[in-house]
């Protein structure tokens, strides 16, 4: 028969890993068992004193978290303030930019002004929901996977304090550059059903280089644990993000400049005082990426270097460190 220990120890056990069950059964049933006994010793009844028990231990599903060592939040202390940060930059910066985008793409395409207005609240709408849901289920793994997790210390000491690594990467920037590449994988897999009536690009490139640039992006997620858990800059982080840059960059920009890119039932559609709108907006888009790329692979290179020379990064504020 099965009594009322056992279904607690049970219910308990359930939601643990079941390497530790054993080890579990047996030191939850024996801390039953002793306050059981002293709770008769002291004058209780033996079901009066197994109920007091338990219900001492309090709810089975929070004591097998504990038991696992499982978090019951979505978002520790720890990282919240960096979440609450970036989701903060990212509805100030990404959210209008999104939505001025979709604005200008209506209107371009000879549009009414309440299919504007609905465009824009649709737009923003669609825009805050995936910035919520993909940013918060960022750091919820980073919460979950221990990524930024230090043993927990009884005191202070001096190896406690910042090494100011040159541009050494921070959980928040991290989490940014996760959730970004993530959030380009939300729009160009959303992008042929979602923001306008036809897809923006061009429906022949998931024949392969769709398929190409989610790799590639999903690389760029891989690229930024691995510098993170590495720590430091150098020549091997800057050749690694080199080669990302010229895998990513190259063939968006061959793509622009072969008219590969852009939907050309897209393009027809946009009704533009450019007498070729797809001259101006494929230039434009070439020099973003281009840009964007070479900014990117020059940067890493001077915080190696700096790295390389032993040159601590500098505080606003403060005097120049002088190595």
């Amino acid at each position: 028969m099965t009594t009322l220990i056992d279904r607690y120890v049970f219910t308990v056990l359930r939601r643990v890993p079941e390497r530790q069950r054993p080890d579990i059964d047996r030191e939850l049933r024996a801390s039953i068992a002793d306050a059981v006994e002293a709770r008769v010793e002291a004058g209780e009844t033996a079901d009066a004193a197994t109920e007091a028990t338990l219900r001492e231990l309090g709810d089975p599903d929070r004591l097998a978290d504990g038991y696992a060592d499982r978090p019951q939040y979505l978002i520790g202390p720890e990282l919240f303030p960096v979440w609450r940060r970036l989701i903060t930059l990212f509805f100030a910066t990404v959210l209008p930019i999104v939505v001025v985008v979709s604005v200008v793409v209506q209107v371009l395409d000879d549009a009414t002004f309440g299919d504007v207005i609905g465009t824009a609240v649709s737009a923003a709408i669609t825009t805050a929901a995936h910035l919520a849901f993909w940013t918060t289920g960022v750091f919820a793994l980073l919460e979950r996977t221990g990524v930024d997790k230090l043993p927990l210390k009884t005191g202070w000491t001096l190896d406690d304090l910042p090494k100011y690594e040159p541009g050494f990467l921070t959980s928040g920037q991290l989490a940014a550059n996760l959730v970004w590449p993530v959030l380009l994988i939300v729009g160009l897999v959303l992008q042929p059903f979602a923001f306008t009536e036809v897809p923006v690009l061009d429906p022949a490139g998931w024949s392969f280089w769709w398929p190409y640039l989610i790799v590639i992006l999903l690389l760029e997620c891989v690229y930024a644990l691995w510098l993170f858990r590495r720590g430091a800059w150098t020549h091997t982080v800057t050749a690694v993000n080199a080669l990302l840059a010229l895998l990513s960059a190259g063939p968006l920009i061959w793509l622009l400049a072969s008219e590969r890119f852009f939907n050309p039932e897209f393009i027809t559609r946009l009704d533009s005082s450019s007498p070729n709108p797809l001259n101006w907006l494929t230039w434009t888009v070439i020099a973003s990426v281009a840009f964007t790329a070479i900014f990117d692979v020059v940067d890493t290179a001077i915080k190696a270097e700096r790295a390389r020379r032993g040159l601590a990064k500098q505080i606003p504020g403060t005097a120049p460190v002088h190595m």
